[in-house]
């Protein structure tokens, strides 16, 4: 087969190469689909799509949980022409009726629990598919939708007929400073980007990540939909994010990305169990292997060897304790791991290359087809993004922007050519909204959001997010912590527990797990009072936060506040809690 310019020609590709060897699971393999079965199943929703009456060029809404099922939906979609576009999950039926007004779409594809959702959105549709069923509100269940096509159908004519240029699928941005804009994102965009990231990151046929972020950001539709089906990685389905770390050692990926909550999380449980640990023998020997990952991390950042005695000694403390951390963690094959969507930081980096996994930050947007740098393997810098992926092109505009040219950037948001013409100016360069550095080397590093820098009262320009992150390194308790200080005389912060992390406290405390009980709590206020005082020390002094609020509430992903990849809506915070801020200024 000639080289494929359309992720359809690609992953009719893949398939040929072991037809029998498993591409889609989910822990413990209580569903394991072959790369045969996947075609298969693709062939049959096209059919059934085409019956009908979805063509080249239609829109198709899913509207799912992390599972196999949205794989060859979306991928049938797909050999059909049909633009098929995922959105999230915690979607309001205000929400829902927006974007499928937007996309014009006729039908979608969605499982029980999610039901409720759009049809109290009102929205008129021919065609509503459940996966899981058959239920009150649906028109046809999945199994249905596979077995109504024409047996005629001619299915290759269809795939072919597919160009680079046509668009592939919508991705909506998170709607942070205003409604959601649909990025339209064609074949040619993510075979392209594709083909750059293969050469900075080999990535072999056989080789497994996991599926856990929403399927309607970017960072999980080109990883674990166009990634795996145009490079034959083996995919496992995690429906509940918060279980991912439980199912990690069951998937055993050998590539993978989180958002940085993520791995701060394990980070933070590695820590709870050198913490809890009862043995002294054993607390000392992980503290012992600890200190020497630590060493090993500045090792591999500064470029150094190690001495003779030392590299003996993180050898040792390798074999005895840190090669049985990845093991536990389901980390012991992974080859490359990535963290992106919002900033992480350093230390926590380092913290995972201490124990061996090489985890590097990547940088990107939807708007530019996912990626657009990674730190290459063996040649991170931490603090940046790394250098621009192959064919790309990066600069700094005069103001600090970062700007960004090549084949991954969209054609455009769909219906909105003003908003287009803001982000592409007439000679291709995307204006990323980032504010950001290069190095000599050409590695980026992002500042910050321009629309969400601080400048204080005295004139002092500020990233909030490098506070923020700089805050939850030394304070575990914290899920979110909004640092406010824009045009005031000092930072003040709001805070929102950790779920898991309050729980500990609470039952250590002999008090109720709640946040209300736990806001008020003197110890758990002292205890992120001197979480933030330790990251007040690594900041300068106009930086450092003066006052916090400890919220009486848990921040949920796709609320008001948080959005689904857990970034911060920093105006409808400012907002809702307009009173509290202006009480920390009193």
């Amino acid at each position: 087969m000639s080289q494929p310019t359309t992720v359809c020609a690609a992953f009719q590709r893949t398939v040929t190469v072991q037809p029998s060897a498993v591409a889609l699971r989910t822990p413990g393999d209580a569903v394991s689909v072959t790369w045969q079965e996947y075609a298969d199943r693709v062939r049959k929703v096209a059919a059934g799509l085409a019956e009908l009456g979805l063509e080249r060029g239609d829109t198709l809404a899913l509207m799912l949980t992390n599972r196999p099922e949205f794989a060859w939906v979306d991928a049938g979609a797909m050999h059909l022409g049909v633009i098929a576009f995922s959105i999230y999950n915690t979607s309001s039926p205000d929400q829902v009726d927006y974007l499928f007004g937007n996309a014009e779409n006729t039908a979608v594809v969605t499982e029980t629990a999610l039901l409720p959702a759009i049809l109290a959105s009102g929205i008129s549709l021919e065609h509503v598919i459940v996966v899981d069923g058959k239920p009150e509100g649906a028109t046809m269940s999945l199994e249905e939708l596979e077995a109504s096509g024409d047996p005629d159908f001619d299915f290759e004519a269809a795939w072919q007929a597919v160009r680079p240029d046509d668009v592939l699928t919508l991705i909506y941005t998170s709607g942070t400073t205003g409604p959601p804009k649909g990025v339209q994102l064609t074949h040619a965009n993510i075979m392209d980007t594709v083909e750059a990231a293969l050469k900075v990151v080999p990535v072999e046929f056989g080789d497994r990540i996991t599926s856990f972020l929403p399927a309607a950001h970017i960072a999980d539709r080109a990883s674990a939909q166009y990634f795996a089906a145009t490079s034959g990685v083996q995919v496992t389905y995690v429906d509940d994010p918060r279980a991912i770390a439980a199912a990690l050692p069951d998937a055993r990926p050998t590539i993978w990305f989180a958002v940085p909550r993520v791995w701060e999380k394990i980070k933070m449980a590695v820590e709870a169990k050198l913490a809890a640990e009862e043995s002294p023998v054993k607390k000392k020997m992980f503290a012992w292997a600890l200190e020497l990952a630590a060493m090993r991390a500045e090792a591999v950042l500064s470029g150094k060897q190690l001495g003779t005695l030392d590299r003996l000694q993180v050898g040792l403390a390798d074999k005895l304790v840190l090669s049985k951390v990845r093991e536990a963690l389901g980390m012991s094959e992974l080859k490359w791991a990535w963290s992106g969507a919002a900033a992480i930081a350093p230390e926590t980096l380092r913290f995972f290359m201490g124990l061996g996994v090489n985890v590097c930050e990547l940088w990107g947007m939807s708007e530019l087809s996912g990626a657009g740098t990674i730190n290459p393997p063996g040649k991170a810098k931490v603090g940046s993004v790394g250098p621009g992926l192959p064919g790309t092109e990066i600069r700094i505009a005069e103001d600090g922007e970062v700007l960004f040219r090549g084949p991954g950037v969209m054609p455009g948001y769909r219906k909105d050519p003003e908003k287009t013409a803001e982000a592409i100016d007439e000679d291709g360069w995307l204006h990323t909204g980032d504010v950001g550095t290069l190095d000599a080397d050409g590695y980026l590093t992002i500042v910050d959001r321009k629309k969400e820098l601080i400048i204080s009262s005295s004139g002092k320009n500020m990233s909030p997010s490098n506070i923020e992150n700089t805050l939850k390194v030394t304070t575990p308790l914290a899920a979110t912590i909004t640092v406010i200080g824009d045009g005031r005389p000092y930072n003040v912060a709001l805070v929102t527990l950790d779920p898991d992390a309050a729980a500990a406290f609470a039952e250590k405390a002999g008090v109720a797990a709640d946040p209300a009980t736990l806001a008020k709590h003197p110890e758990l206020l002292a205890a992120v009072q001197a979480g933030v005082d330790a990251g007040n020390a690594k900041l300068s002094r106009v930086e450092q936060v003066k006052k916090v609020e400890v919220l009486p509430e848990f921040w949920l992903p796709g609320s008001e506040v948080l959005t689904p990849t857990l970034k911060l809506r920093r105006k409808p915070i400012n907002d809702k809690y307009a009173d509290v801020i202006a009480r920390l200024y009193e």
